[in-house]
């Protein structure tokens, strides 16, 4: 078997390991930004590093609706570079400074419906922590996604001793193996194929596909994004009008 299949079956294994363990979790957490939303509050979410890649596959993305709000730190996710200007090790760095997180929230003014979503695979960086404990400070709802057995094998990176895990209100275990990486090559000492991204888009899209299934049920009818691609589609150009409003609608609150 190549190292292509070995990747592709291993990963494909994780995804059904989704469907057949985290439904119930991820129905929870939809529970969670359905009533949000409903009531007009805000979903954040928030990841640093590679997670930042979930944030945007929620918002802004085709077939997304206002209420979901990605929190992007450029500080903490620009890797365009590796070395030099904006490269790698400062953010590495400053995802372990404490009170960095809480710098980040008072900059906004979150309101009392609103609900927060941390990705992480790890889900032990001091950053990712306190952003957890910060929401849960301000009344939020706390929905965590990430690899629960890295999380409970890692030592604790903040003083605390907390993780991801301790503070949430939801768990969504995306399924990958400490260190995500799920292909082993000999002569190679470190393992290749990182997974979380595959798992963890299921997780988002499956995350908002069923808020969307529970704000119809409660009589919300989301306005969607439509694809920008039906080219000279007054239709589509109608609904993307329609959608910036409602998203312009729905952040209110957020800087009164």
């Amino acid at each position: 078997m190549t190292a292509s299949q070995t990747y592709f079956d291993k990963t494909l294994q994780l995804l059904n390991y989704v469907r057949e363990t985290q439904t119930p979790a991820i129905e929870r957490a939809a529970e969670f930004c359905a009533d949000s939303i409903a009531s007009g509050g805000l979903v954040f979410l928030f990841g640093n590093g590679h997670s930042r890649m979930m944030c945007e596959e929620m918002t802004p993305r085709q077939g997304c609706f206002p209420g979901f709000v990605a929190l992007v730190e450029l500080a903490l996710s620009n890797h365009a570079a590796i070395v030099g200007a904006n490269g790698l090790r400062a953010p590495l760095h400053l995802e372990k400074y404490e009170g960095y997180a809480e710098e980040i929230l008072k900059g906004f003014k979150f309101g009392p419906r609103d609900a927060f979503v941390v990705i992480s695979t790890s889900g032990i960086r001091p950053v990712i922590v306190e952003m957890a404990m910060g929401a849960r400070r301000r009344g939020m709802p706390v929905i965590a996604i990430c690899s629960r057995r890295h999380c409970e094998q890692s030592t604790p990176a903040h003083s605390s001793g907390k993780k991801l895990i301790d503070v949430a209100d939801v768990v969504i275990d995306n399924g990958c193996p400490p260190g995500d990486c799920v292909v082993e090559l000999e002569g190679l000492e470190w393992r290749t194929g990182p997974a979380s991204t595959v798992t963890g888009a299921m997780i988002i899209n499956m995350l908002r596909c069923s808020v969307a299934e529970r704000l119809l049920e409660r009589g919300v009818k989301p306005e969607l994004l439509p694809s920008h691609q039906f080219v000279g589609d007054a239709d589509a150009a109608e609904q993307l009008e329609r959608f910036y409003e409602a998203y312009r609608r729905s952040l209110a609150h957020l800087y009164q």
